[in-house]
């Protein structure tokens, strides 16, 4: 393994509105009234576009996982 690759990590991509909202099967102003009312994945504001991270959005998936009984 080469230096320059060993401590590089990948980036973690931005995801649009449209790549969430299909990705949780929601409509996209379910999520736009979710980031309104502080819910959902945690967006980001890039311009005057939300964009999601794609680890805020596996993260906040992971947390609505329905505790074992």
């Amino acid at each position: 393994m080469s230096a320059s690759t060993a401590g590089e990590s990948r980036p973690d991509p931005l995801l649009t509105i449209d790549d969430v909202a299909t990705w949780l099967g929601k409509p996209k102003n379910t999520l736009y009234a979710w980031h309104s009312r502080g819910k959902g994945p945690r967006a980001i504001r890039v311009g005057n576009t939300l964009r999601y991270r794609r680890s805020e959005v596996d993260r906040w998936l992971d947390a609505q996982t329905d505790p074992e009984r």
